[in-house]
Parts: structure tokens; sequence; C-alpha cells
């Protein structure tokens, strides 16, 4: 780990701190039209003296204590900070914003961090690679072939579009602020391989999905796909009757996924399609390009893990189906591509409720499905539908005191041949579905 050669993220003749906050400044209160001008005048100030290039580097990554634990205290998290620089900025930029939230991470010992955000900090792959931080900016202009205005241009443009971010419903404490460590396991995004720690019936879906998503065959991505709700919705059932005997004591929690463009609408109902069957509730920030996903954090995991590969099916599935014209050749893709995703989120819906429904069934007549997938029968539990009465009303008013303020949106078609061949592919790939709203 890189050394905190700094005080007070200021260099040594006390100038580049108070320079490195004037800029910053400037650039977040221009206007958009008088931005160039901020951005090159403070990036000229900051690249200006050779000599004063190891100051300036302390006094940033000083500075990114502010900037970033501003975000953390608004409600970001690590992925949500890496998601906005991707959307607005450049491959580089991106570069710079995970080595600064590797240097405020340093403040943060890993037990007052829950275990989400550490996923996502792996996720990020954030680490302290530079040797001081003295010699961090040097570093970084090597490592991406930068002269000193140009990275001190990107670094403004970064902290600018940080500062400007609004405050947003939280989704899990900040650093310091206490470790969720008795929830279950789970990744941010599906990794490879085995999760450690993870509950052998989620490794089990983990790996029916990939193999749903790797077939060439559509018959058996339907079954694989169709046995893993199978066991999701029978590990949420064991997770509401633990909840029953007191062994569980979790309330519902909330996650983020990202939702970008193209198509964000379809894929936002694909994914709230999921989630309803799995008992759990979406509310979409379009502006933000994230969904937020309320539930049990057992739900929680399967929803995520179960919307991925669902997405990655559709989206072989729509390229497979080509691209289309109108009769005077003018392109339809898409048209048909939007109409083609709203379709299977709607097929979907209905076949993944239905599963659930049919699993609810069974597991309130004794018949249980063990992690292998075999079926067991024991004796019928009558606290199992109150308890999942109890768990849905528990996910409702938390969606009510996050998200106090709630608008529907309806997601339309206009390619009958799109709806069609959706519908078509959820069929071959798994589940059910009605034209659904999606929260706002």
């Amino acid at each position: 780990m890189g050394k905190r050669s700094r005080q007070g993220g200021t260099g040594a003749d006390g100038s580049a701190g108070p320079l490195l906050e004037q800029a910053v400044r400037a650039v977040l209160a221009a206007p958009d039209e008088g931005l160039d001008l901020a951005l090159d005048t403070g990036a000229s100030l900051l690249a200006a003296s050779p000599g004063q290039w190891q100051a300036v580097s302390r006094a940033v990554l000083g500075y990114a204590d502010t900037a970033v634990g501003r975000c953390w205290s608004a409600g970001w998290r690590p992925a949500d900070l890496a998601r906005v620089v991707r959307r607005e900025l450049k491959p580089v930029h991106l570069a710079l914003a995970v080595d600064l939230i590797a240097a405020e991470n340093r403040r943060h010992p890993a037990a007052t961090t829950d275990r989400r955000w550490q996923e996502q900090l792996r996720e990020l792959e954030t680490e302290v690679w530079w040797e001081g931080d003295e010699a961090y900016l040097g570093a970084f202009a090597h490592r991406h072939r930068l002269d000193r205005f140009a990275l001190a241009t990107t670094l403004l443009e970064l902290l600018r579009s940080w500062g400007r971010l609004p405050p947003v419903a939280p989704v899990g404490p900040a650093p310091g602020q206490g470790a969720a460590g008795g929830q279950a396991p789970r990744v941010e995004r599906r990794a490879q391989g085995p999760v450690t720690g993870e509950p052998r019936m989620l490794s089990r879906i983990r790996a029916l999905l990939a193999k749903a998503e790797s077939t060439e065959y559509p018959e058996e991505a339907e079954a694989l796909t169709a046995k893993a709700q199978q066991l999701m919705a029978q590990h949420s059932l064991d997770e509401a009757l633990l909840a029953v005997g007191g062994e569980d004591r979790n309330a519902p929690a909330a996650l983020r996924i990202g939702v970008d463009n193209p198509y964000e609408g379809p894929k936002t109902m694909l994914l709230d399609a999921v989630a309803a069957a799995n008992r759990c509730r979406v509310v979409w920030a379009k502006e933000f390009g994230f969904c937020t996903i309320i539930g049990f954090d057992a739900d929680l995991d399967g929803v995520e893990l179960l919307y991925t590969s669902l997405l990655v099916q559709a989206t072989h599935a729509m390229n497979k189906a080509g691209s289309r014209q109108h009769l005077d050749g003018a392109s339809r893709t898409k048209a048909f591509r939007h109409s083609f995703l709203v379709a299977y989120a709607a097929r979907i819906r209905e076949r993944l409720t239905a599963a659930t429904e049919r699993a609810t069934s069974d597991a309130a007549a004794g018949r249980h499905l063990r992690e292998d997938g075999t079926a067991e029968q024991l004796v019928p539990d009558e606290r199992l539908l109150p308890a999942l009465a109890a768990r849905t009303e528990a996910v409702d008013q938390q969606v009510g005191r996050m998200f106090p303020k709630l608008v529907s949106q309806r997601v339309r078609v206009s390619d009958g041949e799109g709806w069609v061949a959706g519908r078509a592919a959820a069929d071959r790939a798994a589940l059910h579905g009605r034209a659904g709203e999606i929260r706002r």
C-alpha cells in the first residue's frame, strides 16, 4: 500500500491545497457555456509549475477524502460513482476515479464497511498502487501518457461530475456507520466461479444460469432457467420460515443495479419482472442510469443473478433476430428491438410469476425442493403464507420510506414483428409476462 505522505491535503509550501480548491470551486460554479474557460484556467494553474507538481499530487489525494466522502454521505456507493463516470466521461477519467476511491478508502478499516461495499471495491479492483502520494500524479500521467495540463483537465472534469451529484436514497450504511455483517454474502455483479461463503442454493442457481447462458439449445436454456427460478423461490420460502422462527431478524434491504441505454426502458421492465416474481420492488432513476431494488437480502441475491442471466439471453436472441427495414428501405431495427425486449420482459413476467406461484403452492402443501433439485415431502407449515404476506408488507413500507413520491411510466411498443419475436424468444429462454408498469 502507498504511503500517506501529506498533511491536510496541501503541499509543503501550503499553496497547492488552496490552489486546487480554488480551481475546483471555479469549475463547479461554471455554467456549461463557460466550462471550457474554467477548465483551461484551472488546469493551467495546477500544471504551471513542475516544481509544485508533487505538492499538487499530495493535495489531490487529500482532496479525494473530501470529494469522495461527500458522495458517500449523499448516499452514493463505489459502483455508483464509477457508473456516473462511465456514462459521462472517458476511460481515463474512470481510471482516475478508481484511484481516488482507493485513496479515500484508506481511511476506513474493512470492519467499518458492509459486505456489499467491499464487493464493489473488489469489482472495481481498487488498489493503492503508487509508492507515495507526492508521486501519484506523475506515475498516473506516465501510465496513461498524459502531460500535466491534460491530467489536470481530466481531474477537474471528474471532480465537477462528482461535485454536482445530488443526494440519493441510501441503500446501505456509509463507511464508519456500521457494517451489515449479518447479511448473507452476495456479489454486486455475477462473478466467475464460486463465491466464498455463498449459500449452496445460490451457488447452484449461479451454476444453472451460467449453463443457460452458454448453451446453444433454446430448450435446454429454458429448462435450466426455469429450474434456477424454482430454486430461487424455494430459497426465499425457506428464508421466510426462518424469520418466523426467530432465526433471521433481517429487515428489507436495497441494492442498485445499472440499467443503461440502449433500450433502458425495456431492460428496466425485465428487471421489474424478475423482482416482482421474487417479492421485490423496483424504482427506476432514469436520469442516473440505475434501478434501486428493495427486498429481503436472499431475494435480492437471486434477482440480480437471474436478471443478469436473462439480459444476456435476451440480447443474444435479439441480435440473432437481426436487423429490420421498412418497405422503403429505411431502418426499423431500433423499433423492432425495443418491441422485442418489451415483449420478452412481458412474457418473462408471466412465466416467472407462474413458477413462483407453483413453488409457493408446493411449499404450503409441504413439498420442499432440496438444494440438489430433488423434492421431499414435509409436514405443511401454516405459518408460511402469513410470513410471506408480512414480508411483502415490510418491503412495501420500506419503499414508502425510501421513495415517498413515485410515479408510474408505461413502456409502449411500435413494432408488431418485434413483439412476436420477443415473446417467442422468452418462451425459448424461460419464464412469463404481462405488460407492466415501472416505478420511477
